[in-house]
């Protein structure tokens, strides 16, 4: 958002009924019945005041709402679920995709086409009743379309497949000038390169279509420990997760999770650290490789069990009711044992932290490798992901902010150059340029110079046009 954002006048009744006669959905203005609705976004703690909604039910609605903002000089706001937003939206056009919700799988060409308002839960139902499997995320109510755009990091299948973008076949999206147009590697390279990792600062996608993975089962799911042992399991994780294979996926977690009506009995009362587990081999291969992560500590529960691909969200078990939450991340070029000392002062069981989770996930193997079409995906070479979530009202939003500034902060001296543009916070908007570090960013200035030369879309981790 940009000042000149705050001083866009309304948008006049008349006009939303003129939009409204070019539009399939539904055109909604501030006080219009359904409004309140389409704004309520996934983070409590965010709140969105848009001038206007439009509801899209196909790409012809999308670019009818891209033409009307750029008649208004307005922004927009591509929204799914909302999981991860930019600013309030004070001024400008929000396209919200939910109803374009189509998946189609090819089972023998192992792909899917997928609609700019699916999440991740309806394309795993979908697939896993093929026998195959996406490069979906954590969360199943995270929107497929902005997970994949801001790279995509699969906690099931990502070490040995890499980033959801590295595998996107071609996507339609709606541009700055109201065209829609089909982008794979052949037609609109520059553009292809972009979207797949530089998030929505190139237009409205309104269907991406990506390939899918034969994985039937996981042996999956995880280990919970009491926080007290923090440090035990930390130097047990730490020592054997580089010796795994790239089909092991791994992440710690500690988590302070108080009558969360997600975790399994009786997981509601206790500070906990977890460790989670996605291997995609044999069950019997994946006990053996878990066991010394199960001598770490006396376990509280374990859940990592041979599963159908579909249960998948049963790893992380995040929350899929809307919540009040404050999140970063950091890259960490790597992890020493002066760090995971460090890390234990920050988030142990002596330390001052009331964050909800914070997670350290490894990464390596094809994350760490460029795909066979190369995109904008900033953080390969990065062995580490850190994430810091504080749950609370906005009431408390200052006191959120410095748990999590505190944690990342005191990480500084291993933090990796370059950011994940998911699991950033709304108020990193003005960071790109260190997101991506210096090459990629001009790169990425000179595509926003072609097909988005007035920053129209802008309401985001916001790379500008190249002057």
């Amino acid at each position: 958002m940009t000042s000149d954002d705050l001083t866009l006048l309304s948008v006049l009744p008349e006009e939303a009924a003129a939009l409204g006669t070019k539009v399939a959905g539904s055109v909604l203005l501030p006080g219009d019945e359904g409004y309140d609705d389409e704004r309520a976004v996934f983070n409590l703690n965010h709140d969105l005041e848009p001038a206007l909604i439009v509801v899209a039910e196909s790409a012809a609605d999308v670019q009818a709402a891209v033409a009307f903002a750029a008649g208004q000089h307005r922004p927009v706001l591509v929204m799914t679920t909302g999981h991860q937003l930019v600013g309030p939206a004070h001024g400008a056009v929000v396209i919200a995709t939910h109803r374009m919700d189509s998946v189609a799988v090819d089972a023998p060409g192992r792909t899917a086409r997928v609609g700019a308002g699916a999440v991740w839960s309806q394309v795993v139902k979908k697939t896993a009743a093929a026998g195959l499997a996406p490069l979906n995320g954590s969360n199943p109510t995270v929107g497929v379309a902005g997970y994949t755009l801001g790279g995509g990091l699969s906690p099931t299948l990502g070490r040995s497949h890499g980033y959801a973008a590295d595998h996107v076949r071609s996507l339609d999206v709606v541009t700055a000038d109201g065209e829609l147009r089909h982008v794979d590697a052949r037609s609109e390279p520059e553009l292809f390169w972009a979207l797949r990792g530089g998030k929505g600062n190139f237009g409205a996608v309104t269907a991406l279509e990506f390939d899918l993975f034969p994985v039937p089962r996981l042996y999956g799911g995880a280990i919970y420990f009491h926080g007290e042992r923090m440090a035990d399991v930390l130097r047990a994780w730490t020592a054997w997760h580089p010796g795994t294979p790239e089909t092991m996926v791994s992440s710690i977690a500690v988590v302070r999770l108080a009558d969360q009506p997600s975790l399994p009995v009786p997981l509601d009362w206790e500070f906990l650290v977890a460790v989670r587990i996605a291997y995609n081999g044999e069950a019997a291969d994946g006990e053996r490789m878990v066991a010394p992560l199960r001598a770490a500590a006396p376990a509280v529960l374990d859940t990592v069990a041979d599963m159908p691909y579909a249960k998948v969200a049963t790893i992380h078990n995040e929350p899929s009711a809307p919540v009040p939450y404050y999140e970063r991340s950091i890259m960490l070029r790597e992890f020493p044992t002066e760090a995971r000392d460090r890390l234990v002062e920050l988030a142990g069981p002596d330390s001052a932290s009331t964050l909800t989770v914070v997670e350290l996930r490894a990464l390596g193997g094809a994350w760490d490798r460029e795909p066979a079409v190369p995109n904008a995906v900033a953080t390969r070479g990065l062995p580490y992901v850190l994430l810091g979530v504080a749950g609370g009202p906005v009431s408390e939003e200052q006191q959120l902010k410095k748990s999590v500034a505190d944690l990342l902060d005191g990480m500084e001296p291993w933090r990796g150059d370059r950011r994940l543009v998911n699991n950033l916070a709304p108020d990193e908007a003005a960071d790109a340029a260190a997101i991506y570090g210096p090459e990629r960013y001009e790169r990425l200035a000179a595509v926003k110079k072609t097909y988005d030369p007035t920053n129209m879309f802008r309401l985001n981790h916001n790379v500008l046009p190249a002057a």
